[in-house]
């Protein structure tokens, strides 16, 4: 089998993070969603993955090379424009030639990995297998209506008056007549080929379309409140362990990684949480469910349930921040007036003094 990876968007509604970095980029628990995802796909078996990318395809290929790191072969398929994920399987026919695939959107975070997913997919006869959860919202999202036998009667995207709350997740599986189906169907009402519509037609043509329906969580990573979602639950999955320094007026707990070369010094650290390569915590309060990446500055001040990228600086705010995520070289400092609570959503390289 081999992996497709979808990782074009612009990531607008992560703004203004995203204006200076691919959404797939950010990191969730110190590691960039994409990275996690060619992981998943990796740890399945699968060496040879080629990833769909849009305006920030530069970027995505400057950060992940040829896959050597993952030990496994990166192909780039570049997308003009966002036309449909049934597009996205069009143009990368050539790299997938009629082998078996699972297809990942780059941006998806899923509890428990794919491992289970291929194996039943590589050792059945279905042409397809696709990936549904209950979701809250399913107008937002392709939907699968079943039978009672729990067999596929019909595939929507993003209807209006949704007659299921089963989602596809962004995991499909699919052999070569995938590509049929896609040649077949015409652009949907936003203009775009629509994978729902590619698999609909593979059930309308006696194909075989087995349904997964995956209980436990799963997240879009499309919006700040998601990113710290799956960031709460990838931390609490990590096997947390200690590679920098902590010295002995700190208290850190059990549930906290600290990177190499980071150094905690006179704080407090309560996981779970992590502490990236070269970061200094000093007279500060780390709480649960952070994230601080590489080579960020934590001083005099308090923050819980964040995430703050690479080479930002948070100095002086005793007042604690929550709930926020902050960019890259990030300057947050005291000013006189003191507010009672913060919640920020900053870009990258912006400098802030907080009132």
């Amino acid at each position: 089998m081999k992996g497709l990876i979808l990782s074009g968007g612009k990531g607008t509604r992560l703004y203004p993070l995203t204006y200076t970095r691919a959404k797939q980029l950010i990191p969730v628990a110190n590691k960039p969603v994409l990275v996690r995802v060619i992981e998943a796909i990796r740890d399945a078996g699968i060496e040879d993955i080629g990833i769909v990318t849009g305006d920030t395809g530069p970027e995505i290929r400057e950060a992940l090379g040829n896959g050597e790191r993952w030990g496994v072969n990166l192909t780039y398929i570049p997308q003009d424009a966002p036309m449909g994920l049934a597009h996205a399987v069009k143009i990368s026919r050539d790299f997938l030639g009629n082998d078996r695939f699972v297809m990942f959107l780059g941006d998806n975070v899923i509890q428990g990995g794919i491992n289970d997913l291929i194996r039943q997919f590589g050792t059945s006869d279905w042409n397809s297998q696709i990936v549904l959860t209950e979701v809250e919202e399913p107008q937002h999202y392709g939907v699968a209506e079943l039978s009672p036998e729990g067999q596929i009667l019909r595939l929507v995207e993003k209807p209006r008056e949704p007659q299921s709350n089963l989602a596809l997740v962004g995991i499909y599986m699919f052999d070569h007549h995938i590509h049929e189906a896609c040649e077949a169907i015409k652009p949907s009402w936003r203009g775009e080929l629509e994978i729902t519509d590619a698999i609909q037609w593979l059930v309308e043509n006696g194909y075989a379309v087995h349904p997964y329906v995956h209980r436990g969580w799963w997240i879009d990573t499309g919006k700040p409140i998601d990113m710290l979602d799956a960031n709460d639950h990838v931390l609490e999955e990590l096997e947390h362990r200690v590679e920098g320094f902590i010295d002995r007026q700190s208290r850190v707990d059990k549930r906290v990684t600290v990177e190499s070369g980071a150094e905690v010094i006179n704080s407090v650290v309560r996981g779970p949480a992590i502490i990236g390569r070269g970061t200094r915590v000093v007279n500060s309060y780390i709480g649960p469910f952070t994230s601080i990446y590489h080579d960020v500055v934590i001083e005099d001040s308090e923050i819980e349930h964040s995430i703050v990228l690479e080479h930002s600086e948070i100095v002086g705010i005793p007042n604690r921040i929550a709930d926020s995520l902050i960019g890259r070289n990030v300057k947050l400092t005291r000013s006189p007036i003191k507010p009672s609570a913060h919640k920020l959503a900053l870009g990258d390289y912006s400098e802030v003094g907080l009132l």
